[in-house]
């Protein structure tokens, strides 16, 4: 047996035998010496299971039982393996032999650091960024995330710009690595918002308690994107501004939580108008439900806030880390300061790490 950390890469499926045909083989291929590779099924109905057991029996199956989303399945699922470190790798992920090893480096190297993600590149359009985490993901004082390689919808090409290992404030989901030891003193996902964001949640707890989020430019994967909901999809818009709220509800710092929110509501309902003005009116009605899901359980959400907080408190390991917060909103940069590209938001406005006192 190896010396070296033990590794679980575990991907959740819902109805993606097709996927799995086409990516699978590729995680397979990963060459790590200590790996498993695990298929948590989400009651697939296409075929899934049946698949695994006759095309790659080497492959670990864990059948979920039922649809529960994107948290909760993968909650459930990770009752059940043992390792060192997860890596939640989606469904439509390729990635390149030698992707585990650079993670598995910079958190072995960095005891202080909980979680990392690698470069993440559009499988389409290989030398495109893709849209859900590029080189790193951060978010603005209005709790809006935005990434490094992508701002809104302007998708950068890779041309090496961010190749520089950095600490960011949160790791996508489609390919999480995280120590699994804080998977579960941290709870892992919140069922609560289903699919879209629960990491960015994950991410924001993990970091008020003083841990460190890592982008780790030398692996590499490819994302197709889309394979649960396209982009554009009145439902991912819905999620999107849901869980958004929620998250900043439950995670943000209370001084920061009464300047900033009134503002993102504001703000949120600029991109319902912009929406309805496009023509877009079930993103419109998307941005609505959204609101009024959040609103009309305040009570409920604060109790969830409460109860975020606690936590916290108890499994901090040193002063809040904020660095890869911007000071800024991200939205007035983008369209009325017409900063379109990661490299030309002020370098100043990140905040930085506090010292411990």
């Amino acid at each position: 047996m190896s010396n070296l950390p033990r590794v679980a890469v575990i991907i959740l499926s819902w109805n993606g035998a097709s996927y799995l045909r086409e990516f699978l083989p590729s995680v397979l291929r990963s060459g790590y010496p200590n790996l498993e590779v695990i298929v948590a099924d989400n009651d697939s109905s296409d075929g899934s299971p049946e698949l695994l057991k006759e095309s790659f029996p080497q492959v670990r199956l864990i059948q979920n039982g039922a649809n529960l989303g994107f948290a909760a399945g993968y909650n459930k699922a990770l009752k059940e393996v043992e390792a060192d470190y997860y890596v939640l790798l989606n469904q439509d992920v390729e990635v390149e032999a030698g992707w585990i090893e650079p993670l598995v480096e910079a958190l072995e190297k960095n005891p202080g650091a909980a979680a990392a993600q690698p470069k993440i590149r559009a499988y389409k359009e290989r030398k495109s960024f893709e849209y859900a985490g590029a080189a790193g993901g951060f978010l603005d004082l209005a709790a809006y995330p935005f990434c490094r390689g992508r701002l809104f919808d302007t998708v950068e090409e890779d041309r090496g710009q961010y190749d520089e290992a950095m600490e960011i404030f949160w790791a996508s989901g489609a390919a999480l690595f995280i120590r699994s030891a804080v998977w579960h003193r941290f709870g892992g996902f919140d069922p609560v918002l289903f699919a879209h964001m629960e990491e960015i949640d994950l991410c924001w707890r993990i970091k008020r308690a003083g841990y460190s989020v890592l982008s780790v430019p030398a692996s590499l994967v490819y994302h197709l994107g889309g394979g649960s909901l396209p982009m554009g999809h009145p439902r991912k818009t819905y999620l999107n501004f849901r869980n958004n709220l929620i998250i900043q509800l439950k995670n943000e710092k209370t001084g920061r939580l009464l300047r900033a929110y009134p503002l993102r509501l504001l703000l949120d309902g600029v991109a319902a108008l912009r929406a309805l003005l496009q023509g877009h009116r079930a993103d419109f009605s998307a941005i609505a439900r959204a609101h009024f899901y959040v609103h009309f359980r305040y009570f409920r959400l604060f109790a969830a806030r409460r109860k975020t907080q606690r936590l916290i408190r108890q499994l901090r390991v040193a002063p809040d880390n904020e660095t890869g917060r911007y000071r800024g909103f991200i939205i007035v940069d983008y369209f009325i300061k017409r900063r379109k590209y990661f490299s030309r938001l002020r370098p100043g406005a990140f905040m930085r790490k506090e010292k411990a006192s």
